[in-house]
């Protein structure tokens, strides 16, 4: 049962919370203790509320996920943990970051609780509906970086949430398409009606053209140079550039983008980017 449980919070998804700390990485100046205690603390909490979504999800799509070939594995789809213990799990986690959210301030609260909300809708109803579904995921995403700024007390630049609601978006689109190439259909998610290959193949090429295009310009404009001290951020662009394109090639090629994280920390060419853009990046503006 323990077991069952820790699998049931997907500890492993936590990773996405590192977007609530790009805020204070991008923002050398305001990179303090008091600041890093409280992110690591935002992230804390962010990672058990995400945790109840995730359980209060797995309630939801049990009958659905008994036909998924991965997903029947899931531990109340396969029977490890009844749905009422589901349940009260769920609340406990929400309750866990809610506690820990009472250390921060009330921007980062209400924040957390605009997120909790806005997944809640998702599990119980929003995620049957086409386009709604992925573009919930990316505003989830685009919440955890105001989430993170809220928590130290500084401000996101437009550029930075822009380019993480497409890289999102992005992301959930390629899932959409792992789910059609799998033949997956209505009885697993009703949202499925609304796609077809043709059209999330063009919707991807429009989001990733954005996605490209926005960070070539965060990264070329002058206005941000005396932020960072630097004018030399487009050297970070070839590591997104190249990144992008091999998790093109996951997703169209080799037909496996159903789990974002498992890719992001499973594959080497994806590690070498992310890793190599973080150290440069970083380099860049606190050398």
């Amino acid at each position: 049962m323990i077991a069952a449980l820790v699998r049931l919070a997907r500890p492993k998804q936590w990773v996405k919370n590192a977007f609530v700390v790009a805020p204070l990485f991008f923002t050398p100046a305001a990179l303090t203790a008091a600041n890093a205690l409280a992110v690591a603390l935002a992230v804390l909490a962010f990672s058990l509320g995400a945790s109840a979504i995730y359980v209060l999800n797995d309630y939801c799509d049990r009958d659905a996920d008994r036909l998924h070939l991965v997903k029947r594995a899931r531990p109340i789809a396969a029977g490890l943990v009844p749905p009422g213990a589901a349940l009260f799990y769920a609340a406990v986690l929400a309750l866990a970051a809610a506690a820990v959210a009472a250390a921060l301030p009330r921007a980062f609260q209400g924040i957390l609780l605009l997120y909790l909300a806005l997944n809640f809708a998702y599990s119980l109803k929003l995620k049957h509906v086409s386009l709604l579904d992925v573009l919930i995921v990316a505003m989830g995403f685009v919440l955890r970086v105001e989430a993170g700024a809220a928590a130290a007390g500084i401000q996101a630049t437009v550029w930075i949430l822009v380019c993480t609601g497409l890289l999102a978006l992005f992301l959930a689109l390629a899932k959409r398409r792992d789910d059609l190439t799998a033949d997956l259909d209505a009885a697993h998610r009703k949202a499925l009606d609304g796609y077809t290959l043709g059209f999330v193949d063009t919707a991807l090429a429009v989001v990733l053209g954005a996605l490209l295009v926005s960070y070539l310009i965060y990264t070329t404009d002058a206005s941000l140079h005396g932020r960072y001290g630097t004018d030399k951020l487009y050297v970070t662009a070839p590591f997104v550039v190249a990144g992008i394109l091999r998790y093109l090639q996951i997703a169209l090629v080799e037909k496996r983008a159903g789990s974002p994280t498992d890719i992001a920390l499973s594959d080497r060419f994806i590690l070498v980017c992310v890793l190599g853009w973080i150290a440069v990046f970083g380099y860049l503006i606190y050398a």
